[in-house]
């Protein structure tokens, strides 16, 4: 499996599950626990034998001792489609890389430097990997200017590849509609970004997916130089809108990072009161210890 610069990465995560959240709706056997009940060595229940079932599923000694049939009970196993969502705007770019003219070089650039996009790369395909490995249908959407780059999910041998060629050849730029990434969408999605756009179009396409049965994970990804701006003088841009300019002096900076740690701490709690799972990551965190945190399962 070619994956470049992700290897160590992959390698790191590899036996790591990514359990539901809840019991999913029986389809295909798969590893999560499914919301019917089937025939298998996993006790959980009996019910009376029906006109109709099989005969070899009936328990024959509780019928010796009780002289009624019954049959036993498992838990079905299925699979949970799921799609990975990645927020591909300009303001992941931050900081922001110097892209160099061929692809193989913009790769490597983007992936060494530490930024919110390299951290969202490697959340993605290190995601895709572990939905891979549990035998779960995964796909990717990359959303950002350029509109849309979607890899259908799929269980096929590659795809974990083909996620890692797709995103490492995109670079963020203008404004991501990432609600669009929702439509058609499997059971679970995973959306990775830094919640610096429609936050409110978001968060309500996330909570109705959650009302139709579906589990949304949101990774919000944070940068250092956000949480902890360098010391002096600065000039704060927006990437998505270069006209709006704050500046950022030694007498604003304490203003500005209260202002930021309260956005977090609202941002969190709306998304935890639509129903979605969410984790801050910071862009300098060990990735495989942040991938371990997002799909460790919900208490």
């Amino acid at each position: 499996m070619a994956v470049g610069p992700y290897g160590a990465l992959l390698e790191s995560v590899r036996g790591v599950r990514w359990p539901a959240r809840h019991s999913v709706a029986g389809g295909a056997p798969g590893a999560h626990a499914a919301r019917s009940r089937g025939v298998a060595t996993e006790f959980v229940e009996y019910r009376p034998y029906r006109q109709g079932d099989d005969p070899k599923r009936i328990d024959w000694k509780l019928l010796a001792r009780s002289d009624r049939a019954f049959i036993r009970l498992a838990p079905d196993r299925a699979v949970l489609g799921t799609l990975v969502l990645v927020d591909a705007s300009a303001s992941m770019d931050f900081p922001r890389v110097a892209h160099a003219s061929s692809a193989r070089s913009t790769s490597a650039r983007s992936t060494n430097a530490r930024s919110k996009w390299r951290c969202a790369r490697e959340i993605a395909v290190g995601c895709v990997a572990i939905a891979h490995a549990g035998a779960d249908p995964v796909g990717l959407a990359v959303v950002g200017g350029g509109g849309v780059a979607r890899l259908t999910p799929r269980t096929r041998r590659g795809v974990v590849a083909e996620a890692a060629r797709t995103i490492d050849a995109l670079t963020p730029s203008g404004t991501a509609a990432l609600e669009q990434g929702f439509v058609g969408a499997p059971a679970r999605v995973l959306v990775v970004t830094d919640c610096l756009g429609d936050l409110d179009l978001l968060v309500n396409t996330a909570r109705a997916h959650v009302a139709g049965g579906g589990e949304v994970f949101v990774a919000h990804v944070v940068s250092r130089g956000e949480l902890d701006p360098a010391a002096g003088a600065q000039l704060a841009v927006d990437p998505e809108d270069p006209m709006m300019q704050r500046p950022l002096t030694k007498e604003t900076r304490s203003a500005y990072t209260a202002a930021f740690a309260a956005w977090r701490q609202d941002t969190a709690r709306r998304w935890r009161d639509a129903g979605v799972g969410y984790a801050e990551i910071c862009d300098d965190e060990p990735m495989d210890v942040a991938i371990r945190h997002i799909v460790a399962p919900v208490a």
